[in-house]
């Protein structure tokens, strides 16, 4: 399977969009965060990066008043069940800087590099190197978040694909007894591959449960087509349907 594009960060999407605009502006001090989390099923895009399975994973975070990097790692098993040799871990590595426009809209623009250790993916006929990079920018207007990805390389394995572009809108919304819901719809664009092309949506209930610790809880699906074209794309090697409408439960605790 090429990744096409977890839930894991809809939960923090759904914070930042809760806060006030205002408060990047107030927001002048040097923070360090660290996550560790564990989920049912590693969902990326629509995806499943997991084969169904759980996943580990944690990270870390830099921010200095609007300047932020960080990176977060997890285990994988697509690229290895593509026919790779090598290519257990992902590990993301990002940067860029958010601010206020006024008090009720604010913008994010910055850099994601996907780096698959040790991939053989582009030694496999018909992949390219897994390890991906994009840009991104992003506009909130109060709860609600719209981003554009775009790729400076080869996506997630799908041979002459620079330019494909994932758009997504999101939202966070709390209703009530400490639950932030949050609705998600994306679009996944494969460059040269347009019949790839696809819209993922989900929609995720978290709630801080212990100071800290946070649990989730997400119902997930995509459009793709059960054709058999579509089927070997999405990795019919492994006997599994990765598009397919799922629900996943994650946990993580954040210091």
């Amino acid at each position: 399977m090429k990744k096409l594009i977890t839930s894991a960060g809809l939960a923090a999407l759904a914070a930042s969009a809760l806060a006030p605009v205002s408060a990047y502006a107030e927001d002048t001090a040097s923070s360090l965060a660290f996550n560790l989390g564990v989920v049912s099923d590693y969902r990326y895009r629509g995806i499943s990066q997991t084969r169904l399975k759980p996943a580990v994973q944690g990270g870390v975070d830099y921010s200095y008043g609007g300047f932020y990097v960080g990176a977060w790692a997890t285990n994988i098993k697509w690229i290895k069940d593509s026919g790779a040799s090598k290519g257990s871990v992902e590990l993301d590595l990002y940067g860029g800087y958010k601010a206020p426009i006024n008090d009720t809209l604010s913008y994010d623009v910055g850099v994601l590099r996907y780096q698959y250790i040790g991939n053989k993916l582009g030694d496999v006929p018909g992949f390219a190197n897994a390890d991906t990079t994009e840009v991104y920018g992003a506009l909130t207007v109060g709860p609600v978040t719209g981003k554009l990805s775009y790729s400076l390389t080869d996506t997630f394995g799908n041979v002459d694909s620079e330019g494909s572009y994932y758009a997504d809108l999101s939202a966070g919304f709390d209703v009530g007894a400490g639950i932030t819901l949050t609705p998600h719809v994306g679009y996944q664009d494969i460059a040269n591959s347009k019949q790839y092309s696809y819209v993922d949506y989900s929609l995720t209930a978290s709630k801080e449960i212990v100071p800290g610790l946070s649990l989730s809880l997400a119902a997930i699906g995509t459009n793709v087509k059960k054709t058999n074209d579509v089927s070997n794309y999405y990795n019919a090697s492994v006997g599994k349907n990765l598009a397919r409408k799922g629900v996943v439960v994650g946990l993580k605790y954040t210091f």
